[in-house]
């Protein structure tokens, strides 16, 4: 599709541009601004064994690196608060946030106690859904996030997932068992696998009904350069012309119809369809769309705030001994013109699937028309808003999966800030990760 080619390029030359880390020597992050709400991202940077398209900041596991990570965590939470910020959300991520599930329970306890946080997310892996687990994290979380990516025994294994998870059939039956656990349990999915057709595509769909699930989300594979070499030597190389069309399948089993068993809590999130009728919020996996600005605790956490966004060392050494003398461990930044945050507010709105014109106007003080007149003009061209008023935009079928390609290409731009970040570890962290 040409309007996804032109797309995937532009977005991608455009973070290249404003996603280039700069040292910084700043001790904290900014304090909070009068009135805003935040939400408080943890990264928990340890896995049993690491996946080969995973970008995300993630070292094997250790119990004598992990134990005095989480007290340091612990810390860096209470700078938060002597900074002045409150939260109402807290997201765990990862790695396997649950790798060591008691210092996870003690790390959301003390931030409930601190803060007023009123839902936790939590990522996970499905060998954790087991009771010993689910019994603690039960009233502690409230939307669970399993990483299974695939019910297929061959893409597990060439993802090197069977062995430490078991089979298709094994995880189902768990996230059966796990779900009455959570308000939401949110099952992670990845489509356009190499070696993924349309009908293990379709096999997954069903079985993510069958599992019982309140919520799933259905990633497409991203290949930033690094983790493109490892994919093409595990999974094969990525073809992105098949997206759209594994897109629509998904979109139309789940979402389809005049009686769908999901609706679209993002362009890529599907929640139960009486969730959403139900009236109460419904928490996506991506936090990005509910709160734009945010702090990031942890090594390789990610921060935006206003006009900056900021990245913390990857080097889980460097993190304590930063934390340990009383400072953030915040090793680059990079700045946001105010053209780059009317992009990246009209990308996350309208991921989640409605774009508020009023407060685009309030906040960057001219319409979303006059600021973004290329972007407003391409999208039009595409067809992509089904409402376009003084008021809002919201998407057609496919506007959304415009969303979903903008969203991909960015968060490959992401990974390559990420990246920019893991190469500067030196020494066994270095080994570790690149062997």
């Amino acid at each position: 599709m040409l309007s996804e080619r032109m797309l995937s390029t532009v977005v991608r030359q455009c973070t290249k541009s404003y996603l280039k880390l700069e040292p910084t020597n700043d001790a904290y992050v900014p304090a909070p601004a009068p009135g805003q709400p935040y939400m408080l991202y943890m990264h928990v940077p340890f896995c049993e064994r690491l996946c080969p398209y995973c970008s995300f900041n993630r070292f094997p596991f250790d119990e004598g690196r992990a134990v005095p990570y989480f007290e340091n965590m612990r810390k860096e939470m209470l700078m938060l608060k002597d900074l002045g910020y409150d939260f109402e959300s807290l997201y765990v991520g990862g790695g396997t946030p649950t790798i060591m599930i008691d210092e996870l329970c003690d790390t959301i306890d003390l931030a409930k106690e601190t803060f007023s946080i009123k839902e936790v997310s939590s990522e996970t892996n499905p060998n954790h859904l087991i009771p010993s687990y689910l019994d603690k994290l039960q009233g502690r979380v409230q939307r669970l996030s399993v990483g299974v990516q695939s019910f297929d025994d061959g893409l597990l294994k060439q993802m090197d997932r069977y062995d430490k998870y078991g089979c298709g059939e094994e995880i189902l039956e768990r996230v059966r068992e796990a779900s009455p656990y959570f308000t939401s349990l949110n099952v992670d999915m990845i489509f356009n696998f190499p070696a993924q057709t349309e009908a293990i595509l379709r096999a997954d769909l069903e079985r993510v009904i069958e599992s019982g699930t309140s919520q799933t989300t259905f990633y497409p594979l991203m290949a930033s350069p690094s983790v493109a070499r490892s994919l093409k030597a595990t999974v094969g190389k990525v073809d992105y012309t098949r997206e759209r069309k594994f897109y629509e399948i998904i979109s139309e089993t789940l979402a389809g119809g005049s009686n769908p068993l999901f609706k679209h809590g993002s362009a890529w999130t599907f929640n139960k369809a009486e969730l959403d009728e139900s009236g109460e919020d419904v928490m996506i996996d991506e936090y990005v769309v509910d709160y734009e600005e945010y702090p990031a605790i942890g090594s390789g956490g990610i921060t935006y705030l206003g006009e900056s966004l900021y990245v913390n060392t990857f080097s889980v050494q460097e993190y304590n001994k930063a934390i340990e003398a009383g400072r953030m461990s915040l090793m680059g930044k990079t700045t946001f013109s105010k053209h780059d945050r009317m992009r990246y507010r009209f990308m996350m709105q309208l991921f989640g699937l409605r774009l508020d014109k009023k407060q685009f106007e309030k906040d960057f003080g001219c319409t979303i028309e006059r600021g973004l007149p290329v972007e407003m003009t391409f999208m039009k061209a595409c067809g992509a808003f089904a409402t376009d008023d003084e008021n809002e935009l919201t998407l057609t079928a496919k506007g959304r999966y415009l969303m979903v390609v903008m969203m991909r290409q960015f968060f490959i731009g992401v990974n390559n800030l990420r990246d920019q970040a893991r190469a500067a570890l030196t020494g066994e962290e270095r080994e570790l990760i690149f062997g």
